[in-house]
């Protein structure tokens, strides 16, 4: 099964998530099919915190994929940025 979930980077002490299509077997950190963003949770001013393309995510979702509970908040909280930003 393919799961579309976070992976971790970034240096001990300062997380750096990127978003990744990957299979449920491979670990957290390894292998991965695709990569559709990033999430820096300790993003301060005007560092970009999150990017997320929210057309493959829909792409992958369409092809089977399922999405990581964590995931599926960071795309809630990019749409809602995205429509504050538009409107």
């Amino acid at each position: 099964m393919v799961i579309i979930r976070l992976s971790r980077g970034g240096a001990k002490k300062r997380p750096f998530y990127h978003v990744t299509v990957a299979d449920r077997r491979e670990p957290r950190d390894g292998r991965f099919i695709d990569r559709l963003g990033f999430f820096n949770p300790i993003a301060q001013g005007q560092e970009e915190r999150l990017r997320i393309d929210v057309d493959a995510v829909e792409g992958w979702i369409a092809k089977g994929a399922k999405v990581s509970p964590r995931v599926q908040k960071l795309l809630k909280e990019y749409r809602a940025g995205a429509e504050a930003t538009a409107a």
